[in-house]
């Protein structure tokens, strides 16, 4: 791959659009949705160099910050230490978009290492809009790189071929769109063929997977063009495999986890058939690790059922993890100065060889020891690297995109007991008003042919002393999104908490009218413990969601609102619904959290 702004960082300029739709930046850091430091430690006198880089690779950063301090780098007569903090790409570009904020956003880069170039030539298209100073510079060089890779079951991955074949996008909707599924490799057990995939516009992988569906569906590896993006043909292509998405999403860590926590349990090969990550994850999930934490290497065993990785035959992208010296007026020119010393050291082969051993491929691209077929990866990599598309045809995509993938079928169940009403100093509210903010801010993400629905629960709410009342029955989102924010608006806390009972109530309400052809899910919000005697049977509970099969399971998407919901409950609920928890201990976060949460459809 070659250096600089030519090595993807095009693709981002064409997101604008799409990702201002959700508004909404993120932050995932190490244990700590809020950010935090990979290493730190400034040296009194010296020259401090911060370094924000994207959560896959922040901790193997930081370790190599602390390595390269430890041997008394300088400018000029200046010592220089190096601090790394870890920000997912996509938070970090909205906070140098809107001017970097130190208390909400941790420390102010000087230097800025996100996955892909894609997200820097999105910061400077935003700020472009907003008439502020440019940050990034003309050209920066990479790190490190992984290619996008289709990872599937090593049983699955054999029965497709791997590793003497390797399949494509077209083998894998044609797969997708089979009705026999995986009998047609005569594994009929296995089910019907089901993908994760992360959604384009909030993840680089799934970006990345997006624009090859496009390329695969022309059968052009080059200069695809919006007539080519709107054809029936390629939108057929592309609704076919969209079609056999289980959910979302804003992380690849999602399925990784529930992907390991299946396997562990003897469902490994029913939950998804294939997802779409860097090769990096394949290495780190058959480690053990799949959030590829340094820190929490070894901590687990490695899956019983290992990942294989899948580089498409008809061509991938790559993530080149650029290191950009941001051009603003904090970083002075000792600063940059500072910045490619370290840049330098990193691209050294000492430093480069720690990168090979975490998982990634030189900045050149090349594999390192740990890149075996043994391993789950092929050392020599794709057989065809793509180029992104020009900016107005990847917002083509995107467009095309939204009309094409799945639809969801939500059910929003959202906690209105007297404790919601505790006030909330730090943001100027209660719990209650600022989770009806963001409930309102953030409904217009859905789709109009959605389907949307609204359910409240405390104590005593039904005609008939139900603990929860039925606000906006489910239909299309253009007619229950605007009652939904009325209803919203008027919420009161009050009475207890009928966490159980209600969503037990729920979910059989939404296993009733099934749709299989839409991801069927359940948004539960709750910032309290299970209050209600006449139903205390949580093991009930987890039951009842496990007991339908994947293909009829409705997911829940559990969010633990403050400091006193019931954090292991919520994450027994989504575990058992095959569904994700999302941490909001801090009230004031939830609108940032639920938009992650509504990413997933």
């Amino acid at each position: 791959m070659a250096e600089g702004r030519s090595t993807g960082g095009l693709v981002a300029a064409a997101v604008v659009g799409a990702l201002l739709v959700f508004g909404a930046w993120f932050l995932f850091a190490r244990g700590d949705s809020d950010g935090g430091s990979a290493s730190g430690g400034s040296g009194e006198g010296c020259v401090s160099l911060n370094v924000t880089a994207s959560s896959e690779k922040a901790g193997l950063l930081g370790d190599l910050a602390e390595e390269y301090n430890s041997g008394g780098p300088s400018v000029g007569d200046q010592c220089v230490t190096v601090s790394v903090s870890s920000k997912a790409s996509g938070g970090a570009a909205q906070a140098l978009a809107r001017d970097w904020d130190d208390q909400l956003d941790g420390p102010r880069p000087d230097v800025w290492s996100p996955a892909s170039s894609s997200w820097a030539v999105l910061v400077e298209q935003w700020r472009a809009e907003d008439d502020k100073a440019n940050l990034i510079p003309a050209d920066y060089e990479s790190v490190a790189q992984t290619p996008l890779v289709i990872a599937m079951p090593r049983p699955m991955a054999e029965a497709v071929g791997w590793p003497d074949k390797q399949i494509g996008w077209k083998e894998l909707a044609d797969l997708a769109g089979s009705p026999k599924g995986w009998a047609a490799y005569d594994h009929p057990e296995w089910g019907r063929f089901k993908l994760g995939k992360t959604n384009p516009n909030f993840s680089t992988s799934g970006l990345n997977a997006t624009i090859a569906s496009y390329f695969a569906a022309t059968g052009v590896s080059s200069d695809l063009t919006i007539k080519q993006v709107k054809s029936p043909q390629t939108k057929k292509f592309v609704k076919k495999l969209e079609s056999s998405v289980v959910h979302y999403g804003d992380t690849t860590l999602t399925f990784l986890e529930t992907m390991a926590r299946e396997a562990q349990e003897g469902k490994g090969l029913t939950y998804v058939s294939a997802v779409t990550v860097e090769e990096k994850s394949v290495i780190d999930y058959n480690r053990g690790n799949p959030s590829g934490d340094p820190a929490t290497l070894g901590q687990q065993p490695e899956p019983s059922i290992p990942l294989a990785a899948v580089y498409p035959s008809d061509g991938t992208l790559l993530s080149d993890n650029p290191f950009v010296i941001l051009d603003a007026d904090w970083v002075s020119d000792t600063k940059k100065q500072a910045a490619a010393g370290f840049l330098g050291w990193l691209r050294e082969s000492d430093q480069q060889q720690q990168f090979t051993e975490a998982g990634f491929r030189t900045f050149e691209g090349e594999p390192g020891a740990v890149l075996t077929e043994e391993n789950g990866v092929l050392p020599q990599g794709p057989q065809s690297v793509l180029s992104p598309p020009a900016p107005p045809v990847l917002a083509s995509i995107l467009k095309s995109w939204d009309e094409l993938r799945k639809r969801a079928r939500v059910l929003f169940v959202m906690d209105v007991s007297g404790s919601m009403g505790q006030a909330v100093p730090s943001a100027g509210g209660s719990k209650l008003s600022l989770a009806q903010d963001a409930a309102i801010n953030t409904m217009d993400g859905f789709a109009a042919n959605d389907l949307v629905g609204l359910w409240v629960f405390s104590t005593g709410l039904g005609p008939d002393g139900e603990p929860y009342r039925e606000l906006v029955p489910i239909s299309e989102a253009a007619q229950t999104v605007p009652k939904m924010k009325e209803e919203v608006a008027q919420l009161v806390a009050d009475g207890g908490t009928a966490l159980y009972y209600t969503l037990g109530e729920a979910q059989s309400d939404m296993v009733k009218d099934l749709d299989t052809g839409k991801i069927n899910a359940i948004v539960l919000l709750s910032d309290g413990k299970n209050e209600y005697p006449q139903d205390t049977d949580l093991n009930g509970l987890l039951d009842q969601l496990q007991g339908e099969s994947v293909d009829t399971s409705v997911r829940v998407f559990t969010i633990g609102y403050g400091t006193e919901a019931d954090t292991s409950a919520l994450k027994a609920i989504a575990e058992a619904s095959r569904g994700h928890h999302y941490d909001a201990e801090d009230p004031s976060s939830i609108e940032e959290v639920l938009t992650s949460v509504l990413s997933n459809f």
